[in-house]
């Protein structure tokens, strides 16, 4: 993988820039579909090239372990030709799903002990496997085993989980770089920053990162429920520590401002389920504000769901029939819903990047976030 640098804003710490893979080209900033089990939910992969213009997509350790399973995926080439998407791919490493089983799961040195959600039975991550499952998966950036500390957890457990993180990222290095070439993919490996709410942790953390001089970087374990300030306070720290000559990529967020403000404090990459399961839900995100579907004032409101978003579904479904969709419990409604508002968020990181090198960002930013959180 190579990044470049292409351009940074005078006015803020936001950036663009480019992703070299073997997949493709990613410009940066850009925001990820998640794509757990394999699919982006009710997407197809020709929507997600065509009309939301995806340029990498996500896939999940845990998930697709378990469910296809490593003989299915090997036996299919990996995941880009188990799933028909050829673009670059993501996969998470699947700690946080581990570490949200709470009861189900036993943290140690050695690894995670845990039990499937599927069928209780029983299963071991560590550092080493879940490199070995990546390589299978066959991603183009597979990210290292953490622990993803809970929100709010006192120093002494927030530190003591860190310091694990960096024993678990010490052996999934020497594991990654063991098995270089070993399954025919070319893959990064990224490694995330923990340490919770604490300054002194964060910077420590972020200091080690930095020096394992890896080809991109993440930081983990923020929208976890802390206040929208203190993330932004982390991530603003961290990024004067983690190199400016290579991708940074914020984890698990967010909102449309979250990902505005983020920008400004120099992150990169995105990814989040907020886009599909909201529309799932019926809230929808368009260029004038938010929009809940549901809502009587748009039953007979034929306007298209967004006019100047652009693209194939939302310029031809109007808002009263997706109200329709959405009210008769209709599979469409999903799907449409989905593709607008993942269009919706590609649209607002290719705009961000655009203003980025127009030399305008900041201005830009002030309007665009107060319009964006405007309920309709």
């Amino acid at each position: 993988m190579k990044y470049e640098l292409q351009k940074t804003d005078s006015a803020s710490k936001a950036r663009a820039g480019k992703i070299t893979t073997d997949h493709g080209e990613i410009l940066t900033p850009i925001f990820m579909p998640v794509g757990t089990a394999g699919t982006v939910k009710a997407v197809h992969q020709r929507e997600l090239e065509n009309d939301i213009h995806a340029q990498i997509i996500l896939g999940n350790t845990y998930h697709l372990y378990l469910r296809p399973g490593l003989d299915i995926l090997e036996r299919a080439g990996g995941l880009h030709k188990f799933n028909g998407w050829t673009k670059p791919i993501l996969t998470d490493s699947g700690g946080y799903q581990v570490f949200s089983l709470k009861d189900i799961r036993k943290i140690s040195e050695e690894g995670v002990k845990f039990q499937s959600h599927i069928d209780g039975s029983r299963h071991l991550f560590t550092p080493e496997s879940v490199m070995d499952i990546q390589r299978v998966i066959g991603a183009d950036i597979i990210m290292a085993f953490d622990e993803c500390a809970p929100y709010p957890c006192d120093y002494n457990y927030a530190k003591k989980s860190m310091e694990m993180t960096h024993r678990w990222l010490k052996r999934c290095c020497d594991r990654f770089d063991a098995t270089e070439g070993l399954y025919g993919y070319s893959q990064t490996l990224f490694p995330i920053v923990q340490g919770s709410v604490y300054k002194d942790l964060r910077i420590q953390s972020a200091e080690f990162i930095a020096g394992q001089n890896r080809e991109g970087n993440a930081i983990g374990g923020l929208a976890v429920g802390e206040p929208a300030e203190k993330m932004y306070e982390t991530i603003d720290y961290v990024n004067d520590i983690l190199p400016q000559d290579k991708p940074r990529y914020l984890m698990g967020v967010g909102t449309p401002e979250n990902i505005l403000e983020s920008i400004a404090l120099g992150i990169d990459m995105f990814d989040c389920v907020m886009p599909t399961r909201n529309a799932r839900n019926g809230m929808l995100f368009t260029t004038q504000g938010i929009i809940n579907i549901r809502n009587e004032k748009w039953k007979d409101d034929y306007s298209p769901i967004d006019e100047n978003l652009g693209g194939y579904t939302s310029t031809f479904y109007s808002k009263a029939y997706l109200r329709h969709l959405v009210k008769c419990d209709e599979i469409l409604a999903a799907q449409v819903a989905s593709i607008h508002n993942l269009t919706f968020y590609l649209w607002l990181v290719g705009q961000a990047r655009e203003h980025i090198l127009a030399g305008d960002f900041v201005e830009w930013k002030k309007v665009i976030v107060k319009k964006l959180m405007e309920r309709l």
